[in-house]
């Protein structure tokens, strides 16, 4: 199956691709999810297929905006910012947070902003080097709106692959 062409693509929607893929497509992304360092050969392996089918339907993968990007997942406890937080916020207008991210770009310690619906408009998750620069932070987060933050004492479930339907 080839990947559809760009005039297709700008006209459908993301969830109709889900129905493109089929069980090697999603053993690949499950495999990437995993390890995203693994080579072409080794995902051949592991899905029964060879290196360049592999090459070619991971480029479709992405083309397709399945694949939006690789990383690498940093504990921040490691790396100097033992102080994890999540901010509920509740802001309006021209300094909400969702409208206008960029409004946070000077911000490294935000790590994540979750759009939401219901009483709150997102979650910000924050990463400190101190409960003193937590404070700081949070006092900047307030000039966007209402905040109420919790420290994440553990992870008991982190991060999972996201299994396609």
């Amino acid at each position: 199956m080839f990947a559809p062409n760009f005039f297709q693509m700008q006209n459908r929607s993301r969830s109709s691709f889900a129905f493109m893929l089929d069980d090697v497509d999603k053993a690949l992304l499950e495999a990437l999810q995993e390890d995203a360092r693994l080579s072409y050969n080794e995902l051949a392996r592991r899905v029964h297929v060879s290196p360049p089918t592999v090459a070619q339907r991971v480029r479709r993968l992405e083309n397709m905006g399945a694949i939006t990007g690789y990383r690498a997942v940093v504990d921040p406890t490691v790396v100097g910012r033992p102080v994890v937080a999540l901010v509920r916020m509740k802001c309006y207008g021209p300094r909400c947070i969702t409208v206008h991210p960029e409004l946070l770009d000077d911000l490294p310690e935000v790590v994540e902003v979750v759009r939401l619906t219901g009483d709150i408009c997102s979650v910000v998750k924050v990463v400190t080097t101190s409960i003193m620069e937590l404070e700081r932070l949070l006092v900047r987060l307030a000039s966007h709106g209402e905040t109420s933050s919790a420290m994440v004492l553990s992870t008991p479930i982190p991060w999972r692959p996201v299994l396609p339907g």
